[in-house]
């Protein structure tokens, strides 16, 4: 029986989490994943200019009723801190964010680099708890896990999806 891929594992993982407003800055690694979820009706899936304005439309979109989840790459993450701090952490949104990780195993960007370093450390400041999931047979269990708690709690949780779970962004020698 041939084992689900890393994107089908999230999408089923979100559905039954009852997650269905899926916002997104364009992203290469994430791309199967934005198209799975296009592709089924369940969800509303749409991008955004900027990750802080997903965070605003996800915190607004909790205070109305609906769970949401923000997907973006390294880089997008040093956005954030200000709208995590002053909006989703002190309102108590369980903010789900999904992370491709950039900035490690042969990166060229080094704007992706330094936000890879730094991107830990600023979660861990904030409170958020965090995952780097780099194993296929742990990524039900921790994203599923984690958006229940998350929800329980109401406070955010970000996946960080290493690039040896996605195959990360391809690059030409």
């Amino acid at each position: 029986m041939a084992q689900a891929s890393w994107f089908d594992i999230i999408r089923e993982a979100l559905k039954r989490n009852e997650v269905k407003l899926i916002t997104y800055v364009p992203d290469r690694v994430f791309t199967p994943l934005i198209k799975a979820l296009h592709a089924d009706s369940y969800f509303t899936t749409f991008t955004t200019t900027r990750e802080e304005e997903a965070v605003g439309i996800l915190s607004g979109a909790w205070m109305g009723g609906l769970r949401g989840a923000m997907l973006m790459q390294t880089s997008g993450f040093a956005t954030i801190p200000n709208a995590l701090a002053s909006l989703a952490l002190p309102s108590q949104i369980p903010l789900l964010m999904f992370v491709s990780e950039r900035g490690t195993l042969g990166e060229f960007n080094l704007g992706q680099a330094m936000v890879c370093r730094t991107m830990r450390p600023v979660l861990d400041a904030l409170a958020i708890e965090h995952h780097t999931i780099t194993r296929i047979d742990e990524l039900h269990f921790i994203v599923d896990r984690s958006i229940k708690q998350a929800v329980a709690i109401q406070q955010p949780i970000c996946f960080i999806l290493s690039p040896l779970l996605t195959g990360g962004k391809v690059f030409e020698a």
